[in-house]
């Protein structure tokens, strides 16, 4: 029995209650009463749903009870699935791996400490998405993060066989974040990226693919040197990831000429790096490298027997060479006036003794390294100073100037890719950034024993994973440039392409869609609710999701594409 409504042209709609029946094998229906005249069309809908079994209750008794973020959710589990997070954490479902997951997805979603993940999570739905109780709490996570550190090599090893193979890039780079408390052994104090005087920190290293895609991480002491944790990672490729050959980039502080001697005894390892700058000097003294070999080219490749069996591409890019200009001259600048202020108060005889002249003038050359460019003499009551010409006209003959130093032959590299290869650094630079920004908030460290410690910044690691995928998949409507660039000059500063440069101008896309942050889609994304709801009478309450809009339609759907 079933409700049917027939439009007429000219007059109202025929309502008739019909019942289909079979014959002969064939499905016929028959008018069992026309309604027309006893129902209006609106009365006839909800005929239509009591015979469906529907239950009808009065306009506005539904009652939303509870209303959880959904979307961003969404997208992060989305991306997750199409990852295999879950397969890369273990092969089969447990309780830790769902907990394991929550805290990675927590990470991008709302960073912050365990304990206010457990105060955060219950206004989203991600704690019945991954089928975990309510009650779920802080101490379940640490469970989880002890679980999570004894699968750690076997993680990193599926993503070097994800994303690593013979011949490959390996870049490698390390940073330090700070800890709250000092039980931890690895907490010690060093040289602090964060300037945070007064705080022990850890020291960890990224070992990222040539696009930078994390692959694995290492934890140190806060007091060691970067270039006490590259050998580690050539055994780490070798042995671990089973790589015959590999062409391992680091910086100059990383790949240093003590490490080099080791490396060219490891066969099948390559390496790319940069002369720091006290190794140029020498070069531009002796007239090895002069600015008139750059008149017509930016980019020249030298041999010297200093740097046996290695290849050194020189480079000069004039933009970063004005810029360093101008800085310099800037900072001369304001220490003439400082020191000017001190030779009046010697002058003025207000500061007399030699000790505390000699305080107060390295103070002012010291805070802003200008100390090599100032002949300075001191005495009882006496203080003059001039700027060292030879010293400045030194130093501008290295601006803007650069030295790719690698081992790899010219056969399987050119010089412009060498330039390119040791750039890609910035991408693990990048990763930096964005873990420890307000986004992902790595640091501080709050976790007392050393193997939370590590297990701490291995999630991050994994959710910068997920976002960097992310990130990918929504470049096309957010401010990220999704054109590669079309210059083929590899020691120019990279440039955004112009339809990148009309989406944050106009801040609109081509369709007339707004262009979004990687945080701010994730914002809007979060606006899609899933609402509880129930009624008088009803025996137990219902979920209703928000339609998401054409805007998040768009964006959920480019997540699915992300492929591993």
């Amino acid at each position: 029995m079933y409700v049917d409504i027939v439009p007429n042209r000219s007059s109202p709609p025929a309502i008739l209650l019909r019942e289909s029946y079979r014959e002969d094998g064939k499905v016929k229906k028959r008018t069992v009463a026309n309604l027309s005249a006893a129902l209006s069309v609106a009365q006839a809908e909800q005929l239509k749903l009591i015979l469906k079994g529907e239950t009808l209750v009065p306009a506005g008794t539904f009652e939303v009870t509870a209303s959880r973020s959904h979307g961003a959710v969404d997208a992060v589990l989305t991306a997750m699935k199409q990852l295999d997070v879950a397969g890369l954490l273990a092969a089969r479902s447990s309780r830790e791996r769902s907990l394991v997951l929550l805290m990675i997805a927590m990470r991008i979603l709302k960073p912050g400490t365990k304990l206010a993940m457990t105060r955060t999570w219950g206004s989203t739905t991600l704690l019945s998405e991954l089928g975990l109780a309510v009650d779920t709490d802080e101490n379940d996570l640490y469970s989880a993060m002890d679980w999570l550190i004894g699968r750690k090599d076997r993680i990193e090893q599926k993503l070097a066989g994800r994303h690593l193979s013979d011949g490959s890039l390996a870049l490698f780079d390390m940073t330090s974040s700070y800890v709250e408390g000092s039980s931890s052994e690895l907490a010690e104090f060093g040289y602090s990226r964060d300037k945070k005087r007064g705080k022990a920190q850890v020291n960890w290293g990224l070992l990222t693919d040539s696009e930078g895609r994390p692959v694995a991480l290492d934890v140190f002491p806060g007091n060691v040197r970067d270039s006490g944790t590259l050998l580690p990672q050539v055994r780490k490729l070798k042995d671990r990831f089973s790589l015959e050959n590999f062409i391992l980039v680091g910086d100059r502080g990383m790949i240093t000429g003590k490490h080099i001697k080791e490396l060219h005894a490891e066969a099948g390892v390559d390496w790319v790096t940069a002369l720091a700058s006290q190794s140029i000097r020498p070069l531009v003294r002796s007239g090895v490298i002069q600015q008139s070999l750059f008149e017509e080219t930016n980019l020249f490749e030298i041999e010297h027997a200093d740097y046996p069996g290695e290849r050194l591409i020189a480079c000069r890019n004039p933009v970063l060479g004005r810029k360093r200009a101008y800085v310099r001259a800037e900072l001369i600048a304001a220490t003439v006036t400082e020191l000017e202020k001190v030779r009046k108060l010697v002058l003025n005889g207000k500061l007399t003794d030699a000790g505390k002249i000699g305080v107060r003038v390295g103070r002012v050359v010291n805070n802003r390294n200008m100390q090599k460019h100032f002949d300075l003499t001191i005495d009882t009551g006496v203080f003059e100073f001039e700027i060292n010409q030879a010293s400045v006209t030194e130093e501008a003959a290295m601006d803007g100037l650069y030295i790719i130093r690698t081992s790899v032959s010219k056969e399987k590299m050119t010089a412009g890719e060498a330039v390119t290869a040791y750039k890609r650094l910035t991408s693990v630079e990048r990763a930096f950034r964005t873990s420890k920004s307000l986004e992902m908030q790595v640091r501080p460290i709050h976790h007392w024993l050393d193997d939370r410690v590590k297990t701490h910044l291995f999630i991050c690691m994994l959710a910068y994973y997920v976002r960097w995928h992310m990130q990918e998949a929504w470049k096309g409507i957010t401010f990220q440039d999704d054109e590669k660039p079309k210059h083929t000059d590899p020691v120019a500063a990279a440039e955004r392409s112009e339809a990148a440069d009309r989406k944050a101008s106009r801040r609109t896309l081509p369709d007339g869609t707004r262009t979004h942050s990687f945080k701010t889609l994730l914002d809007n994304l979060a606006s899609i609710t899933r609402n509880t709801c129930t009624y008088p009478g009803a025996s137990e309450p219902f979920e209703v999701t928000t339609s998401p809009n054409a805007e998040q339609q768009n964006a959920l759907a480019l997540l699915k594409n992300i492929t591993l």
